[in-house]
């Protein structure tokens, strides 16, 4: 593809791409659910020019980063990357010969300059289409979705309804409209449904979630192994050119066993529905897709192509033998009545991410990012960073050989009435230490068949986890370290929140290694009460969230006292954490640059609304008014003290 005639433009809030430029170069978009307007540099709004928007790797000087751009008409310009691609690629800018370097002197290349769908699989266009996902996929009886219900289980009441927003509520008849049309869900005379409510997906849009809890706990697991993390090194090690591409609605591609539709049964305002396809949520889903899609590409699994649920990988040794093997790939998707998601799909790369593991031709980063969090930690500054150095470094000197001795010039600087000072010395010791705990025989390889135990902690401003197995002495050895500092948003969070998403996004990025094991993941937390969240009555959005994202794990929460939970803790709290963030640089005061300041405009009342659905006590509220429930005194109290100043919803009909 020729170079896009780019703007780089401090004064407009989001990246753009012009419409006219995105049907000539063939490039797939995602409707968005409400159309935006935009405000132009003269201060006038245009309402609802932007209706779609698409997802693009742009290269800017040798840097590539994947970017939201949002499709309206520029005019002579073909793309504007605004404060969102600035923030993140930082550049810095020579005004006097007007070139671009990066902070990090870096440059990315995670993709060649092809065109989003190449030429060679053009005839293919039809299956990035929306509009073949529409009709209801056939049985296909080996791998429908069986829910086979533990013997003598009681089964779950039908639960109330969950209140909803004027704006979800809306929402849900219109899904339940286009799913009745397609044939993919039906009314139902269930003796049992599970209630509905709606989370934000990332893009801003809304996602469905049906809260299956209940039915998981009376439901027979039904297990098959996920891909191995040793094996696909081992068949990735000789590739040189890659295709990445991504099933789009992935478990809705699956049909429930016929006479089980029943047991998927959800509640609404308009009536109970039961569904025909596997839907998200249910215990079983990841393992009746990964055996329908290993079935697919059963004789090019490990051939030229890893199937790992919805994400598919094409790895040859050189472009001509790669066309064939992604058309193989494309015919067979095609067969099966399986469409892509075009944003989420990329061809011929030299470089690639998938499920974790960074492939390039230099090499497979899995092993370096087991052990980033110990080689990352920078070198202490206090006596109080060093305590915790050795802290963590302590669970493993039992491997290390002459450990105390390596220790000793670090172990002075802890002692009473000893100045801390940072030579050679120190310095040598802290590396020498860190080398030997992230290299066997303290760093194991997993074993599949062995149970995983997790430890995660979570500090102020980062969280920290170790993933370890008993090895063949019997004592625990660690996999792999994580250590990662919060985003601004989540140092908001509350501590329950914080120590819950430690876990989740343990789990997530050692999905590969996790994800559908036969023996439950032991989770050890200091939080005692997150023993019980999978329980809770009623789950705020993000709650219910991260329990989609956990649905295919098979783990078990224990608490354990922080005293015994050093290891986690000390990675939470490496000081470099710790550190102020940098303020965001202003490149161009907006009063000085003259460009397409544009900006995506929303109402006051919009943002109070969306703001809303994620406050806690704004959700007890609305549950209690809605339900026309006596209020709980605080609660009470509140509304008599400031009735005049408490925001509800517009419509809520409540009085007080």
């Amino acid at each position: 593809m020729e170079p896009a005639k780019t703007l780089i433009d401090s004064g407009s809030s989001r990246n753009f791409i012009d419409k006219d430029y995105v049907r000539e170069k063939n490039i797939p978009t995602t409707k968005l659910a409400n159309k935006k307007s935009v405000i132009a540099i003269d201060g006038k709004e245009i309402e609802n020019v932007i209706s779609e928007k698409t997802e693009l790797q742009i290269e800017v000087e040798g840097k590539t980063l994947r970017c939201d751009l949002y499709v309206m008409p520029l005019g002579d310009t073909e793309i504007i990357l605004g404060k969102d691609w600035l923030d993140e690629a930082e550049p810095i800018i020579a005004w006097k010969d007007l070139t671009i370097t990066y902070k990090d002197h870096t440059s990315g290349k995670a993709a060649t300059d092809e065109p989003v769908i190449p030429k060679e699989f053009a005839d293919f266009l039809d299956l990035f289409q929306e509009e073949g996902f529409r009709e209801l996929p056939p049985h296909r009886e080996e791998f429908d979705c069986a829910i086979d219900l533990i013997e003598g289980a009681e089964l779950p009441k039908p639960a109330k309804t969950y209140p909803m927003t004027p704006a979800e509520s809306e929402a849900l008849e219109k899904y339940i409209e286009q799913e009745l049309k397609d044939g993919k869900i039906r009314r139902s005379q269930s003796s049992m449904a599970a209630p509905c409510f709606y989370v934000n997906k990332a893009d801003g849009g809304l996602r469905l979630v049906v809260d299956y809890r209940k039915l998981n706990a009376i439901t027979k697991p039904y297990r098959f192994p996920m891909p191995v993390q040793t094996e696909l090194l081992e068949q990735l090690k000789d590739a040189k050119i890659f295709s990445k591409m991504d099933i789009r609605w992935g478990f809705n591609n699956i049909r429930i066993r016929e006479g089980d539709e029943w047991k998927t049964a959800f509640r609404t305002r308009w009536g109970t529905y039961e569904t025909l396809v596997m839907p998200f949520g249910i215990i079983n889903g990841p393992a009746y897709f990964q055996a329908y899609v290993n079935n697919i590409f059963k004789d090019l699994i490990g051939v030229n192509v890893v199937v790992y649920m919805d994400d598919i990988l094409v790895f040859s040794r050189n472009r001509e033998d790669h066309i064939k093997h992604v058309r193989e790939v494309l015919k067979r998707l095609r067969a099966n009545h399986l469409f892509l998601k075009p944003h989420k799909c990329h061809f011929f790369t030299t470089e690639t991410s998938f499920i974790g593991i960074v492939i390039s031709p230099e090499g497979i980063s899995m092993e370096k990012e087991k052990v980033k969090a110990i080689l990352e930690w920078k070198a202490p500054t206090t006596v109080k960073q060093v305590q915790a150095f050795l802290g963590l470094a302590g669970f493993y000197r039992r491997w290390v050989e002459n450990f105390s001795t390596k220790a000793k010039p670090l172990t002075e600087l802890t002692r009473k009435g000893i100045k801390f000072k940072w030579t050679d010395r120190e310095e040598k010791a802290f590396q020498d230490i860190k080398e030997a705990i992230t290299k066997e025989p303290v760093l194991i390889h997993p074993k599949p068949d062995k149970p995983y135990i997790l430890e995660t902690d979570a500090s102020g401003v980062a969280l920290g986890a170790v993933l370890s197995q008993k090895g063949d002495n019997g004592r625990l050895h660690p996999i792999a370290y994580l250590s990662q500092s919060f985003t601004p948003p989540q140092r908001n969070y509350n501590t329950y929140d914080k120590e819950l998403l430690a876990i989740v996004h343990a789990l997530e990025h050692w999905r590969l290694l996790l994800e559908g094991t036969k023996i439950p993941i032991t989770v050890y937390t200091d939080h005692r009460n997150l023993q019980y969240w999978q329980e809770a009555k009623v789950w705020n959005r993000r709650h219910a969230r991260w329990y989609l994202l956990l649905a295919s794990f098979n783990y078990q929460i224990v608490y354990r006292p922080g005293k015994m939970s050093e290891k986690p803790d000390a990675l939470s709290r490496r000081h470099d954490h710790g550190d102020i963030p940098v303020e965001p640089q202003i490149m161009i005061a907006p009063d000085k640059f003259i460009g397409f300041m544009a900006d995506i405009s929303s109402s006051f009342l919009d943002e109070v609304r969306e703001a809303q659905k994620e406050d806690e006590t704004i959700r007890v509220l609305w549950e209690s008014v809605s339900n026309k429930e006596e209020l709980p005194p605080s609660v009470e109290m509140s509304c008599q003290n400031f009735a005049g100043n408490c925001l509800l919803q517009a419509d809520s009909g409540a009085n007080f």
